[in-house]
């Protein structure tokens, strides 16, 4: 089980997401480093503090229909591998992300229009490059896209696989920031559709036994920020 450390970008700044409510995220205020809101302070502390190699960026101006903060980005890829949603609509803003130093792009469902634009993503990026966000709220699609909206969770990310990623995060915004827990029940359902496939579980994650509950349901990894900010999991974590 490999922890994926998050930062959320917000105009420049790193702010703490909390329940999916993108206008009410603070700056953040981490165990890890004094810096406040600082997203290049916050990236070197996750490297030296975690030991990790790779983190999760989400640039919420550019899910929210706004500008991407490429400078960020490429300020952010200098100092550990980054996997970056910043809204792909279109296999161009796949590949401007890669331009700016993205190791691999997150293609996220919130923004998604169809899985033919996924499959274009993945035939131009590679497998190992583009990522599928199941994205959630309390275990319900969360998609712009009517046709993507009736389907199951299940269902969307069976067919992320057959458009020809490796690798899916299941993100329930509704947990992110919030107390109860990570969801293992939809992790197992998950492992149990997708064998073989990167499962990286992400919202909930509060501490050591969330992330044992995780692997124990079929977890690859997990994205984890609140735990990390409030000095639940540290440098020991492993």
């Amino acid at each position: 089980m490999r922890i994926i450390p998050v930062i959320d970008l917000r105009a420049g700044e790193a702010v703490h997401g909390r329940g999916g409510d993108r206008a009410r995220y603070e700056p953040v205020a981490s165990a890890i480093t004094p810096a406040q809101g600082d997203a290049l302070a916050l990236a070197q502390a996750y490297v030296s503090v975690l030991r990790t190699s790779e983190m999760y960026v989400a640039d919420l101006d550019a899910i929210g229909g706004g500008a991407v903060q490429y400078v960020m980005h490429q300020r952010l890829a200098r100092v550990s591998r980054c996997w970056i949603d910043a809204g792909v609509r279109t296999e161009g803003d796949a590949c401007s992300l890669i331009d700016v130093g993205a190791d691999r792009v997150v293609v996220g469902l919130e923004t998604l229009p169809s899985f033919e634009i996924l499959r274009a993503i993945v035939r131009r990026l590679g497998a190992d490059r583009a990522v599928f966000s199941l994205d959630l709220r309390s275990g319900m699609p969360l998609a712009h896209a009517e046709a993507l909206r009736a389907m199951t969770p299940r269902e969307l990310a069976r067919r992320a696989v057959d458009a020809g990623v490796e690798a899916v995060i299941v993100l329930d915004l509704s947990r992110v920031g919030n107390p109860d827990g990570a969801d293992d029940v939809m992790m197992r359902e998950m492992r149990a559709a997708l064998p073989g496939v990167d499962l990286i579980a992400g919202g909930g994650v509060r501490d050591r036994e969330d992330l044992d509950r995780l692997a124990a349901a079929g977890a690859n990894g997990a994205l984890v920020a609140t735990a990390v900010h409030r000095g639940m999991i540290g440098g020991d974590w492993a």
